[in-house]
């Protein structure tokens, strides 16, 4: 059987240089990797991904890890940020997902079995998973919460800004009772969103009101049950900001059951950007976080650090993603009135 070290013997090249020219590897000049290339397609060479593996000390998976997959991810999350990743990392490489909240240990997180560690990071409840893969020395790229360490590839949205955003477009149209149903507790986007919220109130001297405030879980139950609690109130809001798109479909269908119209009776905007969103009735005024974006462009940093053989050298780096108000439907203009 035809090896590496055979097309290697024959090209005048090493090993090293034969395995990055057959991966692709944009490290090897153009003229040497098409003389590989040629090389083994007379030979007709098959990779043995095996035997490829313990040459060299490579599992070829790379793991995808989120915070929580049953706690407060949503399924349009979750396809997302799987979808993103996935169209990156090649046939070359096994992508294992799972949620840190399903480990009973770090000890299976190794080199063995990972070359690398993609973390959707969600709260701070996974510092300790970070602390590991840095101790280990297993490279990482982290997603979605902006984890304060320079020495780790950091990628995320400005999800304080999408907010504060999407805010001042209700306000710019007229409204000032505006409510905001929030994610889960201790959730970095929960907090950032509320600040951008708060930013956007504290900017036109509107003052906040306590009761206005609700908590969610990031699903469309507890947006449903958010608003019926809003309406309640003596003085019920004339528009509500959830957090996360999920919640206000929930919200849109509790204003339907409760024989209101929107945006006529009500104005209810969202955060993400799910491709039901424009499918709604009425379609959502929301902001786009890129979450197939932040996840591919993770990949990509995380395939370079491993092209480069350089992690441990390497210093992180943080990438903001910016956010998008996305105008459709669900929002009336109060100016008038």
């Amino acid at each position: 059987m035809v090896t590496i070290k055979d097309i290697a013997k024959l090209a005048n090249v090493s090993h090293t240089t034969v395995s990055r020219a057959l991966n692709d590897s944009p490290l090897i000049k153009p003229g040497t990797k098409k003389k590989i290339l040629e090389i083994a397609s007379q030979l007709n060479y098959t990779p043995n991904y095996n035997a490829k593996s313990l040459v060299m000390q490579k599992s070829y998976t790379i793991g995808l890890f989120l915070t929580s997959i049953t706690n407060g991810t949503s399924s349009s999350f979750f396809v997302e940020t799987v979808k993103g990743v996935n169209s990156v990392i090649d046939q070359h490489y096994n992508l294992y997902v799972r949620g840190i909240e399903n480990l009973g240990d770090y000890t299976m997180i190794n080199h063995r079995r990972f070359d690398g560690i993609i973390l959707m990071s969600q709260s701070d409840i996974d510092d300790d998973f970070l602390a590991y893969l840095k101790e280990k020395k297993i490279p990482c790229v982290v997603l979605g919460r902006d984890i304060g360490d320079s020495s780790l590839t950091n990628i995320l949205s400005n999800d304080r800004e999408g907010a504060a955003q999407i805010v001042h477009h209700l306000i710019e149209n007229g409204h000032r009772d505006i409510a905001i149903v929030e994610g889960i507790k201790g959730f970095k986007s929960t907090i950032k969103r509320r600040e951008g919220y708060l930013k956007a109130l504290h900017d036109h001297n509107i003052p906040l009101k306590n009761e206005y405030i609700v908590q969610g879980n990031y699903d469309m139950e507890s947006g449903y049950q958010a608003l019926e609690k809003l309406l309640k109130l003596d003085h019920p809001p004339t528009a509500i900001f959830c957090s996360n798109d999920d919640m206000a479909i929930g919200a849109l269908n509790a204003a339907f059951a409760n024989g209101l119209s929107v945006p006529d009776d009500i104005s209810i905007v969202g955060f993400d950007d799910i491709e039901f969103a424009r499918y709604t009735n009425p379609s959502l005024t929301t902001v786009k976080r890129p979450i197939e974006k932040i996840s591919s462009l993770g990949a990509q940093k995380l395939l370079e650090m491993l092209e480069t053989e350089e992690e441990a050298e390497m210093s992180g780096e943080k990438i903001y993603v910016e956010t998008e108000l996305i105008i459709r439907r669900s929002v009336s203009s109060l100016k008038s009135s």
